[in-house]
């Protein structure tokens, strides 16, 4: 009898929930930060989903929102026209970035110096955070509102993803080094630092290409359209989600649907892994995160497995009820 796939379910915001960072694993464990567009940010225990606090401070949707590796800090991109720098561990507001229309997406350097953003008005921004007074360097070329935008190659270079374009930057000279053309809209960009390896979802593909070339690797097709894809971080899987409210995981070499499951009550709008591997959270269009075992059964967070007091042919884990995460 196969063991059954018991999400926990992370409460707490009101609006749908668009975009998902995990930390780097820190001597406190690792954390995770949602994106929604009920404007308010939150900060959770990575392993177990428990909240720890939320961002306040937003006049509008936030879009995107990142951790530093160490999780001192956080990033988020709004829809009130701004990008906002925050003290992760008190949860005190650093610094606002204005800009002249909707941000999308931010992400931190390695070294947590710079923050790179973009969005609506279809320009890349580098802030040095040590000098906040300072006009950001801006790199011009998308011709549509940018989605999502990461440091790559130890920060030398940038990716970035407009409506149907993905674009390599050289951050040194600040010119493009190549792009990639789509015939649909790219929907999530995902960047592996190991390997360097990207990750582009569109339609109902999912596609891996080389991140220092933009060479291709390999593709998948879903049964679905799918918003957001994740590999794991030793790449032995990917998992994917989208408009079918299902989450699938493949076998990143021969590409074989290994499980689907379904448990939002809405699209799913992120997917990611966490820095270890051991789990993967979605955030969906119903107001909600989940977090999923990569391997079911396995004692991890707020997983138990119990095992039968008396031994019988179908001794496998059992496991209670999933707790529902309140924030």
């Amino acid at each position: 009898m196969a063991m059954r796939q018991t999400p926990l379910t992370c409460s707490g915001h009101t609006r749908p929930v668009v975009d998902l960072a995990f930390s780097g694993i820190t001597p406190y464990g690792y954390f995770l930060i949602s994106a929604c567009k009920d404007g308010k940010p939150m900060l959770r225990q990575g392993d177990t989903g428990d909240w720890i606090g939320t961002f306040l401070g937003h006049k509008g949707a936030v879009w995107g929102a990142t951790l530093n590796k160490d999780a001192t800090k956080a990033a988020t991109a709004a829809a009130d026209f701004t990008a906002k720098v925050w003290d992760a561990v008190s949860g005190d507001e650093l610094m606002t970035l204005a800009h002249k229309h909707i941000v999308k997406t931010v992400d931190f350097t390695q070294d947590s110096n710079y923050l790179l953003t973009g969005g609506q008005d279809k320009l890349l921004r580098i802030y040095d955070l040590n000098k906040p007074e300072a006009e950001p360097k801006e790199i011009s070329g998308h011709t549509s509102g940018i989605k999502k935008a990461l440091w790559c190659s130890e920060d030398k270079q940038i990716l970035s993803a407009d409506d149907k374009t993905v674009r390599l930057w050289d951050h040194a000279t600040m010119t493009e080094v190549k792009s990639l053309n789509f015939n649909m809209s790219v929907s999530s960009m995902e960047y592996i630092p190991e390997g360097e390896i990207l990750v582009i979802t569109y339609g109902r593909s999912i596609a891996f290409h080389s991140a220092v070339s933009l060479d291709p690797i390999k593709s998948f097709e879903a049964p679905a359209t799918i918003n957001s894809a994740s590999l794991h971080p030793e790449k032995e899987f990917l998992v994917a989600g989208g408009e079918d409210f299902k989450l699938y995981k493949y076998d990143y070499n021969s590409g074989e649907e290994l499980e689907s499951y379904k448990g939002h009550f809405g699209p799913i709008h992120c997917v990611r892994f966490s820095p270890d591997g051991e789990l993967y959270a979605s955030g969906s269009e119903d107001g909600t995160l989940r977090l999923w075992q990569t391997v079911v059964g396995k004692t991890y967070g707020l997983w138990k497995c119990v095992l039968p007091e008396i031994a019988s042919e179908n001794s496998d884990c059992i496991f209670p009820s999933a707790p529902d995460v309140k924030a």
